[in-house]
């Protein structure tokens, strides 16, 4: 029988436990953006917060969680910092350096918007910097993921991945890349590269990858969808701007809906509609209609966020999925494959093509993709499979989708409509 004071004891360190994870997710960000101002060096600002958490995470078992969770991580990581840099100052004997540790006074404010994570997304997205290092600075230092969580999204070693993170890093250090927000002449060269990553931030939290992680990490979407406000209020007229925010916004206004009670992926078309977060929706919709108002008044034609929140929005307009005008959403569909001629686009098309003209015309399409790898184009396939009465060949790709998927939920809900196929 376990002691009432075992049970306590459990209790309480499940709820620190459960007040570290909870900062990690909300003050990362904040305190490598805080200390990269005041430090300049990304790397040192990373090293410290992290040694920050260590710090809590054998404290605050002890002394209690603190009131100001974020105040006392950004204290502790700033004297890391200092304490790291004193030694190097010492070893270096960089004593002017070191004298300027002491002064805590912010550095003149620079930039159209000022707001620290903002100037860290810049700085992580800098053109200087290859795509995919980009991608991985951004998920490293503004969406807190770990190294390891990073390479399984990546589908490369650990070890690889770490290397090209600390490379991205010595990169901003050696080109003395500046820790701001571009000025607004600079911005429309910019801002694409700043999109692209804040949308596989985004999609990171949309379908979280790695096991011991939530399906849906709501720390990540809330972040990407709040830079992306920012963004757009940089650049309020710049039309894939507001495409990528009415995207993001479309389909987090579904996250209460997507995962069931027993952590099972649920699909669109079974998803409980009225648990849908209509204030979300209306504004989705009101930016998608804005982005083609402003093409239909002469503007450059739309892009592929613009394209994509135009789905989405045909999709979230349906009362039931059987009301959905699949014909406009594969129109949209033949105007994004001409936009971003990718293999991925070309698989969504197919599952619009299997609702206009059936599942065998669909599988045609989707069979001729370079995918394999890929863990949706087997899910596709098994459900084109089994809508065609094609159990064993559905059965082995729900397998072989099982295999590459890295989302608990995602797994459970294929595992479900393995299993429903019966052992063969």
């Amino acid at each position: 029988m376990t002691a009432p004071g075992s049970r306590v004891g459990s209790r309480v360190g499940s709820r620190v436990d459960d007040a570290i994870s909870r900062a990690h997710r909300d003050e990362w960000a904040r305190v490598v953006a805080t200390l990269t101002r005041r430090f300049g060096d990304l790397g040192t600002a990373e090293d410290a917060t992290a040694e920050a958490f260590a710090t809590a995470v054998e404290r605050w078992p002890k002394d209690g969680v603190p009131a100001s969770p974020g105040a006392w991580l950004t204290t502790t990581a700033s004297r890391k910092a200092i304490d790291r840099i004193r030694r190097e100052a010492r070893r270096d004997d960089k004593h002017e350096e070191a004298r300027l540790l002491f002064d805590d006074d912010p550095p003149t404010p620079r930039g159209a918007i000022e707001d620290d994570r903002l100037r860290l997304l810049f700085t992580c997205c800098h053109p200087a910097l290859s795509s995919d290092a980009r991608v991985a600075l951004t998920l490293r230092m503004v969406g807190g993921l770990t190294v390891p969580e990073i390479a399984r999204a990546f589908l490369v070693q650990e070890p690889a991945m770490g290397q090209r993170i600390t490379r991205a890093k010595a990169k901003i250090r050696a080109a003395h890349i500046p820790y701001r927000v571009p000025a607004r002449e600079d911005l429309p060269a910019r801002v694409d590269g700043v999109l692209a990553v804040l949308f596989l931030v985004f999609n990171e939290g949309y379908l979280a990858t790695g096991p011991g992680t939530d399906p849906l990490r709501g720390d990540l979407t809330a972040e990407a969808i709040r830079l992306a406000r920012l963004v757009r209020e940089l650049l309020p007229d710049h039309g894939e701007t507001t495409g990528l925010l009415a995207l993001m916004l479309l389909t987090e206004a579904r996250a209460a809906a997507r995962v069931s009670t027993s952590g099972e992926l649920v699909t669109l078309e079974e998803q409980d509609r009225s648990a849908w977060d209509r204030a979300l929706v209306d504004e989705g919709h009101a930016l998608a209609r804005s982005t083609l108002a402003a093409v239909a008044a002469g503007g450059p034609p739309p892009g592929r966020y613009q394209l994509l929140a135009a789905i989405n929005a045909v999709h979230t307009d349906a009362r039931e999925a059987r009301d959905t005008d699949w014909s406009q959403v594969v129109a949209l569909y033949d105007r994004l494959v001409r936009t971003d001629p990718t293999p991925i686009v070309a698989l969504n098309r197919a599952v619009a093509v299997a609702e206009v003209d059936g599942p065998e015309v669909a599988l045609a399409l989707v069979d001729r993709l370079p995918l394999d790898g890929y863990h949706a184009f087997h899910a596709t396939r098994a459900e084109l499979l089994r809508r065609l009465g094609r159990s064993r060949e559905a059965r082995g790709a729900y397998s072989r989708a099982i295999d590459l998927a890295g989302n608990s939920a995602e797994t459970a809900y294929l595992a479900r409509r393995r299993g429903q196929l019966g052992a063969g």
